[in-house]
This record gives C-alpha cells, sequence and structure tokens, in this order.
C-alpha cells in the first residue's frame, strides 16, 4: 500500500484490455474465462509490476512489509510460543507484541491503532484479546465459528472513543499471522476492486462471516484468473485486489 511514484511501462499489445463496451459479468469460482474487468486488472497490474508478483518494485511497495510482519510474528508469537505466554497468563505481553508487529505497517488507520491500543490497555481487555486471537487462529473448531467468536471478542473489547469492531481490525491478524489462509478486508478499497474485476462480493459493514466467506471465495476467483503470475499466498491476492482499488495506483491509458 505504499505510494507509487515511479513511471510504468508502456503496455503492448499483447497486454491491451478488451475493446470499450465490453461487458462484464460476475465470475464465480468454477468458471474459467477471464471477465472484462479481470483482463484490464492484469494489465493495470503489470503497467505498475511488469514482473508481476516477483518484481522488485512490487516487493518493495507492497509484499515485502507484510512478509516482515508475518516473520515478526513467527518470531513472537508462533503458535508455540503463543501457547506458552498464555499458558503462563502473559496476556499484555500476548497485546503488546501483536501490537506492536502491527503497528509497523501501514494496514490499519491510525485512529484504528488508537482504538485498538485503548482497548488492551486494561488487563481484561488484554486477557479476552490474548484468549479470542489465540482461538481464532489455533482453535479447534471450524473457520466459521472461529471467525465469529473471534468478531464477538473484538466487539466485547473495552472502548474510549473510537469503535474497535472494524474490518480491518478483526482482519489484520489472520492476516499477519496465516497468510496462506486468511485475507485483510479494507472495504472501500475491496469493494470497488471487486466491482471494477466484474466479480461479486456481498459485502456488510458491520464484520460476520457472511461477508467474510465471500471475501475468501472473491481470493479464491483472483487466484485462478490470475494463475498465470504465481501468486504465492493471500498477500499476492490482497496486493493484486488493493492495486485495482486503491487511488495509489491509478488508471493509467
Amino acid at each position: 500500500m505504499a505510494q507509487p511514484h515511479q513511471a510504468v511501462r508502456a503496455v503492448t499489445s499483447r497486454d491491451q484490455p478488451l475493446t470499450r463496451g465490453t461487458r462484464s459479468t460476475p465470475v464465480r469460482d468454477g468458471q474459467t474465462a477471464l471477465t472484462a474487468g479481470l483482463r484490464r486488472g492484469c494489465v493495470k497490474f503489470l503497467r505498475y509490476f511488469p514482473k508481476g508478483f516477483r518484481d522488485p518494485l512490487y516487493e518493495d511497495w507492497e509484499r515485502g512489509y507484510k512478509w516482515k510482519a508475518h516473520q515478526r510474528w513467527n518470531e513472537a508469537l508462533g503458535k508455540p510460543f503463543f501457547r506458552k505466554l498464555l499458558r503462563d497468563g502473559k496476556h499484555r505481553e500476548i497485546a503488546a507484541y501483536a501490537v506492536a508487529i502491527e503497528a509497523r505497517t501501514n494496514l490499519l488507520f491510525s485512529f484504528e491503532k488508537m482504538a485498538l491500543r485503548d482497548a488492551v490497555r486494561p488487563p481484561a481487555g488484554a486477557r479476552a484479546f490474548a484468549q479470542g486471537l489465540y482461538d481464532f487462529l489455533h482453535g479447534p473448531d471450524d473457520m466459521e465459528q472461529r471467525f465469529t467468536a473471534w468478531c464477538a471478542v473484538v466487539a466485547g473489547l473495552p472502548r474510549r472513543q473510537t469503535r474497535v469492531l472494524t474490518w480491518p481490525v478483526v482482519t489484520v491478524f489472520g492476516f499477519i499471522a496465516e497468510p496462506v489462509d486468511h485475507i485483510f478486508l479494507k472495504p472501500t478499497v475491496t469493494k470497488r476492486a471487486a466491482e471494477a474485476l466484474g466479480l461479486s462480493f456481498e459485502y456488510k459493514s458491520r464484520p460476520d462471516w457472511a461477508t467474510y466467506a465471500d471475501l475468501l471465495r472473491l481470493a479464491r476467483a483472483v487466484r485462478k484468473n490470475v494463475r498465470d503470475l504465481h501468486p504465492r499466498d493471500m498477500i499476492d491476492l490482497q496486493s493484486f485486489l488493493w492495486v485495482q482499488g486503491s487511488d495509489e495506483y491509478p488508471n493509467r491509458r
């Protein structure tokens, strides 16, 4: 989510999007034909990053800091370390590690970072956050149950002025901890991206499983349709969506 600042390459005839006026239709998981939107999306991504997900500029602007956050998470809060801290009642330490790791990214808005710090400062908030996050990431239930319970935990955290229950807050830690399975949601950008790509995305403003499940479906559809670019994980897929919907990456003619 870095601000582009360099010129992009000219698009070759092979990269040209479909002709204007071609209508795009929603694509579901089983479909293989690219919509006009997906073709344009691939062209747009390659304008900024000609080598796709292996482009050095992509690593610098989009993937690098997210992957570093994941590495820091594994070092501090990988499952064995997280479990031991939880057993020892180190709830504040867990919350402090998690908040500090996220703070070195630009994934959350400043008001969300502040609300989260305030929410985990009291012992009860830190305890609920630590246990709830561990259960979400490593609990025995299926993902629907774990995500629903995690939303309830975040909704119940202490609140000062700004609400803690936002889509970025409930999705950021799964994304950092387990980017193979979990994706991060910035609602406005993601809705714009889905529309631009001709993909459906059923969104509700209050975090719930139905929307998150549809976001995961959207990510699978993107993965299938950009497989020639060889996306590695949800970091690549989230970054692809970000490029499509963010004002940081305007369309170029």
